[in-house]
């Protein structure tokens, strides 16, 4: 009997909507570790290249290149660089522990991805003191 042929004991979805499903804390870290990281190789090296480019240059392209960081808009650039930065570290470091089996069942999973959003959101809130 062809698969196409056989009864459907219950009909399959149309189409999986990725928003509608509650994915679980290691998830969503390996998620954002993703994201972070391509945050800050598209937009954080770029960046912090351009900045040593303007530091060794001059003096004055310096303090040009700085000003725009000292507008709000720029200072919320930087914490979220800054974010992204430490969620990456910390998350990679995370990561490295699985790789040596640490940590590696459900539970010490759960709590470390638990404990990498709560640390990166802690260090990123003492970055914006610093900022601010």
């Amino acid at each position: 009997m062809a698969a196409a042929d056989r009864p459907v004991d219950k009909p399959r979805p149309i189409y999986l909507n990725l928003f509608a499903i509650r994915q679980p804390a290691p998830a969503i870290v390996s998620i954002l570790h993703r994201i972070s990281g391509a945050l800050l190789f598209l937009a954080g090296i770029p960046l912090l290249l351009w900045g040593v480019q303007r530091a060794i240059a001059s003096p004055e392209s310096y303090a040009a290149a700085v000003a725009p960081f000292t507008t709000p808009l720029g200072k919320v650039l930087l914490l979220v660089l800054a974010w992204c930065y430490l969620y990456h570290l910390l998350a990679g470091l995370r990561h490295l522990t699985l790789d040596l089996h640490i940590g590696i069942r459900l539970a010490p999973a759960r709590s470390s991805a638990v404990l990498v959003l709560v640390l990166s959101v802690l260090l990123a809130l003492i970055v914006a003191v610093r900022l601010w």
